[in-house]
């Protein structure tokens, strides 16, 4: 069982791979495909750009759904129902026939959800960011097609570079079939309860605001490039799937780094280092008139967008701890969603302008105002607690997890039990407990707490010398943004007895 476990994450990892794979073969073979079915500019756009859609929408059930199944089977249903698609686009022969199978193709995007919702109930905390950044180099598949396809279609035949893409599906579908896990911790909570209790959240907009930036320029460069530098700078069809696999490759190996840097460091930091760059990549792609500076602003898109798609996914279980799944989903569809417009919109402004300088430069301005943003998330939540403990500094202060475990305390709390911080750190209040209340006392008290988030009242509890000594506690319960307790705070003064 326990082998079990340590095996989810490779074998999603790889499947995610083969999911990319095949949600980018529209736009790595398209310099093939309207050599032979005759199509528009503003057609390329939207065929290269449709499949994001149900890529994105579908992230949302699928991060559910995960929860209530399992990544097992999902990602069995997933890769089966694929099959159909990229079946259908070998035999395509008009506009239609790739906009319907392009649709569907979006459901190798949407897989992303499963892993990132799944493969965290395996893993403490402290790690989730460095994890979910490791499923994120699943983009790599994007990279894969990118490079082979066109080198497949140049040796033989577009329709017969598809048809290979068969193959990694069903071999992952009797992977997950064989070795995925048939008990993997389930969530049996309602979609709709689950949406109503985070829809209202600003930080979850926030979030979603951020990875449509950082994961939709992936999304859009990565289904834009291959075709754009090819018709605007005369490559050829290898060539630029070579330059595409090169972008894809340098931000799928900065998505582990952005979520180990999350792990590490202060990820509200992190973030506003991704933003201040891309703020300047975007101001770079504006005025790239040469390959060699276009080649620099699309590598530090790949850089810092990398980053931050990895340490992304470290903030939402920050936020919310019991409604990751749902969160996810709709953080990843953003992020889908992110990519699907750009392409249709330099498109647009190339067809009125001549030129692609005032697409780029939005990149930037979005960039700008997630900046802006970040910053004023972190200062707010500083001062969440820190304007808290100030205020209260002249009384004992005991904050714990949502365990009951004491994660600290204050000089006053120690001057009145005699004991320093650093001798209760991880231990329970309980230490600090008489025998002067029964059970039925704390029972309600903590009724009370639960109900009402607060208690108040005088009790009797011990000094570190076993003395006993009267005090008035106020306990209050934090909760994260999804509503969930995550710390308790005590404030307390001794009651001096009159003499």
């Amino acid at each position: 069982m326990q082998n079990v476990k340590k095996f989810q994450l490779p074998l999603q990892t790889m499947s995610l791979v083969t999911g990319f794979m095949v949600w980018v073969l529209l736009s790595s073979l398209m310099s093939y495909i309207k050599q032979d079915i005759e199509l528009t500019a503003g057609q390329i756009s939207l065929i290269t750009a449709v499949p994001v859609i149900l890529g994105s929408i579908l992230r949302v059930p699928l991060g559910y759904y995960t929860n209530r199944f399992g990544a097992r089977g999902l990602f069995i249903l997933s890769m089966l129902f694929l099959v159909l698609p990229v079946g259908y686009l070998s035999m395509a022969d008009s506009f239609i026939d790739l906009i319907i199978a392009g649709l569907f193709l979006g459901i190798g995007g949407a897989v992303f959800s499963v892993g990132v919702t799944s493969l965290p109930k395996y893993y403490p905390k402290e790690k989730h960011g460095f994890v979910n950044g490791i499923y994120g180099v699943g983009n790599i598949g994007t990279a894969v097609t990118s490079f082979g396809a066109p080198i497949i279609a140049g040796m033989y035949d577009w329709r017969i570079a598809v048809l290979v893409f068969i193959l990694p599906l069903v071999l992952f579908a009797v992977l997950n079939f064989l070795l995925g896990d048939r008990n993997e911790p389930k969530v049996d909570t309602s979609l709709k309860q689950q949406v109503m209790s985070v829809y209202k959240n600003n930080k979850l907009w926030f979030l979603s605001f951020f990875y449509f930036l950082t994961f939709g320029s992936f999304v859009a460069l990565t289904v834009y490039l291959p075709n754009f530098l090819v018709s605007e700078f005369q490559l050829s069809e290898v060539d630029a799937g070579l330059r595409t696999a090169g972008f894809i490759v340098l931000c799928t190996l900065m998505r582990p780094i952005g979520g180990w840097l999350g792990d590490k460091f202060d990820p509200f930091k992190v973030l506003m280092a991704v933003f201040a760059g891309l703020t300047i990549s975007g101001i770079l792609l504006s005025f790239s008139p040469t390959i060699l500076l276009y080649t620099v602003g699309s590598l530090s898109v790949a850089f810092f967008s990398g980053i931050g798609n990895g340490t992304i996914f470290k903030l939402v279980p920050l936020y919310f701890t019991k409604q990751a799944g749902i969160v996810n989903g709709i953080v990843a569809a953003m992020g889908g969603l992110g990519g699907f417009f750009p392409p249709l919109i330099l498109t647009m402004v190339y067809e009125i302008n001549g030129h692609y300088a005032i697409g780029f430069m939005a990149l930037s301005q979005f960039a700008l105002a997630s900046l802006i943003i970040i910053v004023w998330m972190y200062y707010t939540d500083k001062l969440h607690i820190s304007d808290f403990i100030v205020k209260n500094a002249g009384q004992a202060i005991l904050v714990t997890d949502e365990h009951r475990k004491i994660t600290k305390t204050n000089h006053a709390f120690e001057l009145i039990t005699g004991y320093r911080e650093e001798e209760v750190i991880g231990v329970s209040p309980k230490i600090l407990q008489s025998d002067k209340q029964d059970k039925d006392f704390y029972k309600n008290m903590w009724d009370q707490l639960n109900s009402a988030g607060i208690w108040q009242g005088e009790i009797v509890n011990k000094r570190k010398t076993g003395k006993l000594y009267k005090q008035w506690l106020s306990i209050s319960a934090l909760k994260d943004a999804g509503g969930n307790v995550t710390n308790y705070v005590g404030i307390f003064s001794e009651i001096k007895d009159e003499a």
